[in-house]
């Protein structure tokens, strides 16, 4: 099973990186030789997975430069079957447009991206908020796209600008396709949260929107904040559960 999933919002703190460092861990969990590829240049990817700090050594933005090449770049995990390219140096150098630029002019991203897909990996992109020219990049090398939403006012008002963004790439890209989209932060007793959920199903098309929801817990928050996935340090947490389900769903439809 080899795909290149882009996972992107139209804003930040939706649960975006989150959900993309967990799906890559749970499909890693399952046996599937997954590389989780962080191209946000806040390389918020590493603090998650555990490799955070200005010691963390070069990533994406120095392969792109031609500073390394591939090999010089992969990191391994905690879990066997996951691999990670952290963001690079562009991380802890914030310059944003140099990177934007760099990523926006070089052919070295789609060549990484296949060569990886044709080497067995499911690979998980990590993008950054936005549809600006790093997304845009990253959607005419996947071939599936993911889109986290929180199940708040804001979130649900960008939605329908990023879902015409990712039609425009669809319509460049034949080959991309838009799985779905996955609610995020959901609060059971919150009946905000629930009129957002109802209102997401009744406006957007049944297979547009994932059945599963992912919670908000606070062992997310902790498992982030312990540099682990949830699914992998807490896996009977509602969160990890509703991770795992949406890993199935999706390994289900790529193996038909």
């Amino acid at each position: 099973m080899t795909r290149i999933l882009a996972v992107v919002s139209q804003k930040g703190g939706v649960g975006k990186t989150t959900t993309a460092i967990n799906v890559a861990a749970a499909f890693a969990r399952r046996g599937v030789k997954t590389l989780l590829v962080d191209m946000d240049p806040q390389g918020s990817v590493r603090f998650g997975v555990g490799l955070q700090g200005p010691g963390t050594g070069p990533g994406i933005a120095d392969y792109l430069n031609g500073a390394r090449e591939l090999r010089d770049i992969v990191r391994a995990t905690a879990l066997p079957f996951l691999r990670v390219l952290l963001a690079g140096s562009v991380a802890d150098s914030g310059d944003h447009a140099a990177y934007q630029a760099l990523v926006a002019s070089s052919t070295r991203l789609g060549e990484l991206l296949s060569l990886a897909r044709d080497r067995g990996y499911l690979v998980i992109v990590d993008t950054p908020p936005g549809l600006g020219p790093v997304v845009h990049r990253v959607l005419g090398a996947a071939d599936r796209v993911l889109v986290p939403l929180q199940c708040e006012p804001l979130a649900l008002q960008t939605t329908s600008q990023m879902l015409r963004g990712i039609r425009t790439s669809v319509s460049e890209h034949p080959a991309l396709k838009l799985e779905g989209v996955v609610l995020t932060m959901f609060e059971e007793q919150n009946a905000l949260s629930r009129r957002i959920a109802d209102y997401v199903r009744q406006q957007l098309p049944a297979d547009l929107v994932f059945d599963v929801v992912i919670p908000r817990t606070s062992a997310t928050v902790e498992a982030f904040a312990a540099g682990q996935p949830v699914v992998l340090r807490t896996p009977d947490d509602p969160a990890s559960v509703a991770y795992g389900v949406l890993a199935d769903t999706l390994k289900t439809r790529w193996t038909r």
